[in-house]
């Protein structure tokens, strides 16, 4: 195996990164910069403008407008929105509202290191601290 490096990409043509957001914002610039298109899974883009978030059965054309990173969406938006779509195109929606229940791992080591302590905490009774997930989804 092979430390990520700059030189690591050089003649990759396509990269699916799904390491997370840090390893994303370091490495995938590196990519870009070797020639490479990074496809990343992370939430490190997700939310920049300039970078298309694409689900290819919606706005596969989005894909002709990238500057080497294209971002998908998390794992929900990514089967809920085909479907959407057909609705949509057939009937017209106006509005949807989603509610998603997912996993506390996708957040990480320190949510599921809290995860345990506030397990321990309920189970003996004692109060716990919340601090970790008060306004913060984990798949952000």
């Amino acid at each position: 195996m092979q430390e990520p490096c700059e030189e690591a990409f050089r003649g990759i043509d396509i990269v699916l990164a799904s390491a997370g957001e840090a390893i994303s914002k370091e490495f995938a610039p590196m990519a870009v910069k070797q020639g490479a298109c990074v496809i990343d899974n992370s939430n490190a883009y997700r939310m920049d403008e300039s970078v298309p978030l694409v689900v290819p059965e919606v706005n596969g054309e989005a894909l002709r407008n990238h500057n080497g990173i294209i971002a998908n969406p998390n794992c929900s938006t990514a089967q809920l929105v085909p479907a959407l779509k057909q609705l949509h195109d057939l009937a017209g929606l106006k509005r949807v509202i989603v509610s998603t229940y997912q996993s506390v791992s996708g957040a990480g080591k320190e949510a599921m290191d809290e995860l345990e302590q506030q397990t321990k905490a309920i189970v003996s009774g004692q109060e716990h601290n919340r601090r970790f997930f008060r306004g913060r989804s984990p798949s952000t």
